[in-house]
């Protein structure tokens, strides 16, 4: 019986997705600007940085998911193409304990923006003139512990020896 009464005490966590759209894109098609063409194999390099922040309206947060895909032929490694897109969800989340909300707001919030990002860049790069550029999964879990882990090498490198 303790246990139905300490699981009712726990407010449920609730997410809702209030908004999403793009803030930021720049597609620059670099190979027709310098009107070469023909066979090429690409090679995509893809970096992700996400950031959050609170919203006045109460249990509202913004996070953005920045990314930078550059295309480079493999042969020369002259660039193909650059998309950058900084991608914005707006979320109303309830019910995560104050200390967990960090990690929630970069693993959990992209989670569920990424499919449309994907879209996005599906439908940019094609219509840029390339095969469309299907993204793999982002593991927001690692990119999250990286930079806790990067945040604490340089705090340490930071902190006076004695």
């Amino acid at each position: 019986m303790a246990e139905n009464g300490e699981a009712q005490q726990q407010p449920q966590v609730q997410m809702n997705i209030l908004a999403q759209f793009i803030r930021d894109m720049s597609f620059e098609n670099v190979m027709a600007q310098k009107g070469t063409g023909g066979e090429v194999q690409p090679d995509v390099s893809v970096q992700v940085n996400l950031d959050a922040k609170k919203r006045s309206a109460e249990n509202q947060y913004e996070v953005v998911t920045k990314l930078t895909v550059e295309s480079k032929n493999k042969e020369s490694g002259n660039v193909l193409f650059v998309l950058e897109l900084e991608y914005v969800g707006v979320f109303n989340i309830v019910g995560v304990p104050e200390d967990q909300l960090h990690p929630f707001l970069l693993i959990e919030c992209p989670r569920m923006t990424f499919p449309f990002l994907r879209r996005i860049v599906s439908d940019v790069t094609r219509d840029g003139g390339f095969p469309p550029l299907n993204l793999d999964n982002i593991d927001f879990v690692a990119i999250y512990r990286n930079e806790l882990a990067r945040r604490q090498s340089e705090a340490a490198a930071a902190a006076p020896t004695q």
